[in-house]
């Protein structure tokens, strides 16, 4: 008991000291010493704390109203409600032999120690042997220390210090971790002798905001006595960073006419000091408009949140009525909750007043005029109109449509995307003789929807005369091209067609002559002034000039005016085939071997250049010469081919054999053709021939008799 009572008095010393340095460092009213007022507290071990039973009281007082005082249990089964009891959040039977209760606030940050007293040794054996963790009441006293960021020399101070209740003189003191022996090395010293822990110079919170460090004793040899006991040193938040937009400027929009409250946009800065002190709480403030009309207050800010707002009547918030469009806020935000003795920051808010189709487009004038000459296209007049929404929006772009006057669909309407003009074009030229003028009714609308309150006007739509101007139209063939039929080889001066050219300016009364444009061939003539077409020289439907049996003409036509129109018309001349060409033979060369065993020599056919019925079937046999078929023979395969064949063997040599070839026409015509045959040595697949001149296949003949009649002899 006696050395109990030793232990708690040396514990009492230690808060005191405490409690005073603690006061010192936070410079409090000397009457009030903010953290808990009693920093040590025991509860009588149970064998179950039951779940919401308080346990004890504790008292805390941060010397400024308790306002957000946040408490943390090392056991979190249990919490310290809004009344301060320490109280079990479930059935707990076991929680250890201590607890420690963090307590924060924006003035207050202190730690208080509950120990568990009577917990049977039993227990202890029980949970020693279960492996569970069984707290021994150390002699090693280290109680967390806090440190104010920016403090000025000199150095090093004091800010706590730790005690060994065993401690013989032999015995020393050890710190070691992060801020002591290690990066950032010699920040905090602990006096080997004393226990005392300073600080050695100015910290920064935003840096680093704790630091954990370990305590141990050792004697003189290093060896270990006791520990290593955690030290926890918190550095406590000056205000020492001012508010910081993540921009300098933001933009944002608002609809012209929004209700009153529309929130615009939202502006939040940042603070690095610690966010739960007033360091940090924030808030903000519009300290200027530009422009200030028509009020200096348009716009309101939150000044927790940063929203801003409009303030305006949504009748004044008009876009086409405003002095301008675009709106400057210069916007301050200020911490320790908007205290004068806060720090700022700036940044500037740049607001558009953003456009709705709350104007109609207007034609700046009822009626527009354009004259349009005849047969021309184009554009025949622009159309204007203003529009007091927004440029380059859908609420000012404009649709223009042709209502009425246009039936045939003459006319075209588009938007010109430079002006918003409406640019008026003709499409199919217009007929001076068929209509001189014409009324087109335009209707303009935007792209976008009007507002519900807004309409189309009788200035909306606009009235468009067109005055057709005359010219003088070059005559018209009709039909164009005139297609005929004729027989190939007619007389020359043979009627082949009648030309018909109309001027369409049938108001005037003026004559045509007519013209060739083009010949190609040079069979034609034609009447100037009856446009009657002859021919001047034979038509030949074989002619280079001929394509697909038709032959093309082209005429002009010219009027009297001033000055002289004219037009063009084409004369297809279809010609029907007269049996006017005789057919040939192809080909005009066939090899065989002199030792062939096949005496077929090679298959022939008939070309006609004339078209059926004057062309195939052909007739193809061996010419009038007498004596031919003793070696020669000809038979048909097929309408248009005949095979040669030879009746006995014949030399190395080239022969000519005369054939005659028959067409179908009516009358028939015939031709005389000669086939050059060579008979080829032939070994081994080639062919050797004879460059010397043909035989011709009647003297061969003559010879052949000869040699047959030479064994009679």
């Amino acid at each position: 008991m006696m050395e109990m009572g030793v232990h708690l008095f040396i514990f009492l010393l230690f808060l005191l000291h405490q409690t005073f340095a603690g006061g010192r460092e936070q410079g409090h009213h000397e009457d009030c010493v903010p953290g808990f007022q009693v920093k040590q507290y025991q509860v009588a071990y149970r064998q179950t704390f039951q779940k919401g039973l308080p346990l004890l009281k504790v008292e805390f007082d941060d010397c400024a109203g308790n306002e957000d005082v946040a408490f943390e249990v090392s056991v979190t089964k249990f919490h310290v409600d809004g009344d301060l009891n320490l109280v079990p959040l479930q059935d707990v039977t076991y929680s250890g032999t201590v607890m420690f209760i963090h307590g924060q606030s924006a003035h207050a940050d202190d730690i208080a120690q509950v120990d568990i007293t009577g917990l049977p040794l039993e227990s202890a054996h029980i949970l020693k042997l279960l492996g569970l963790p069984h707290r021994v009441k150390r002699s090693l006293l280290v109680p967390p220390m806090i440190v104010t960021e920016n403090q000025r020399a000199p150095f090093p101070r004091i800010i706590g210090k730790v005690i060994a209740t065993e401690k013989s003189w032999d015995h020393i003191f050890r710190l070691t971790g992060p801020g002591a022996d290690q990066d950032p090395k010699g920040l905090f010293t602990i006096d080997i002798d004393t226990g005392d822990v300073s600080v050695t110079r100015s910290l920064d919170r935003e840096v680093i905001d704790s630091y954990q460090l370990e305590v141990s004793t050792t004697d003189l040899n290093g060896n270990l006595v006791e520990g290593p006991v955690i030290l926890v040193i918190t550095i406590i938040d000056q205000n020492d960073n001012r508010p910081i937009f993540k921009e300098t400027r933001y933009t944002g929009e608002v609809l012209e006419g929004s209700p009153t409250g529309t929130t615009v946009m939202t502006m939040t800065a940042f603070d690095a000091d610690d966010s739960s002190t007033d360091n940090a709480a924030l808030r903000y403030n519009i300290i200027r408009q530009s422009p200030d009309k028509p009020s200096p207050n348009m716009f309101y800010i939150d000044a927790e949140r940063g929203d801003i707002v409009t303030v305006i009547s949504p009748t004044l918030l008009d876009r086409e009525t405003l002095p301008t469009t675009r709106y400057e806020l210069e916007i301050v935000a200020k911490d320790m909750a908007g205290s004068e003795v806060g720090l700022t920051g700036t940044a500037t808010a740049t607001i558009t007043i953003t456009d709705k189709n709350d104007h109609a487009p207007e034609f700046t004038h009822p009626l527009f005029e354009a004259y349009v000459y005849e047969g021309s296209t184009g554009v025949a007049v622009n159309l204007t109109i203003d529009d007091r929404d927004d440029p380059a929006t859908g609420a000012w772009r404009a649709v223009y449509s042709i209502i009425n006057g246009d039936p045939t669909q003459r006319f075209k309407i588009q938007t010109n995307p430079d002006n918003n003009e409406g640019m008026l074009s003709v499409v199919k030229p217009l007929d001076y003789e068929g209509a001189a003028f014409h009324k087109i009714f335009i209707k303009v609308e935007n792209e976008d929807l009007l507002v519900s309150d807004a309409g189309y006007g009788p200035s909306s739509t606009a009235t468009v005369q067109v005055k057709v101007l005359d010219i003088n139209e070059g005559p018209v063939f009709f039909p164009d091209p005139l297609v005929v039929t004729r027989m190939e080889n007619i007389p020359v001066e043979s009627f082949v067609a009648s030309l018909n050219a109309t001027d369409p300016d049938t108001l005037q009364l003026q004559s045509v002559r007519y013209a060739i444009l083009r010949d190609p061939a040079g069979w034609l003539t034609v009447n100037h002034l009856r446009g009657t077409v002859n021919t001047l020289a034979s038509l030949d439907r074989e002619s280079p000039y001929v394509h697909d049996n038709k032959y093309n003409a082209v005429f002009i036509a010219i009027d009297n005016g001033s000055p002289p129109a004219t037009g063009t018309g084409t004369l297809v001349i279809h010609l029907e085939d007269y049996n006017d060409n005789a057919p040939f033979v192809v080909p005009s060369v066939a090899r065989v071997c002199e030792d062939a065993h096949d005496m077929n020599v090679a298959i022939v056919g008939g070309r006609d250049k004339d078209l059926p019925p004057n062309g195939a079937p052909f007739k193809i046999e061996l010419g009038k010469q007498p004596g031919l078929d003793k070696t020669w023979k000809v038979t048909r395969v097929n309408s248009t081919h005949s095979q040669i064949m030879l009746l006995q063997s014949l030399k190395k040599a080239n022969y000519q054999l005369p054939l005659l070839i028959t067409d179908s026409g009516v009358p028939p015509l015939s031709n005389n053709s000669e086939v050059k045959v060579q008979v080829c040595f032939c070994k081994k697949n080639k062919m050797l021939c004879s460059s010397a001149h043909s035989h011709h296949a009647s003297l061969l003949v003559i010879l052949a008799t000869l040699m047959l009649s030479l064994p009679c002899l």
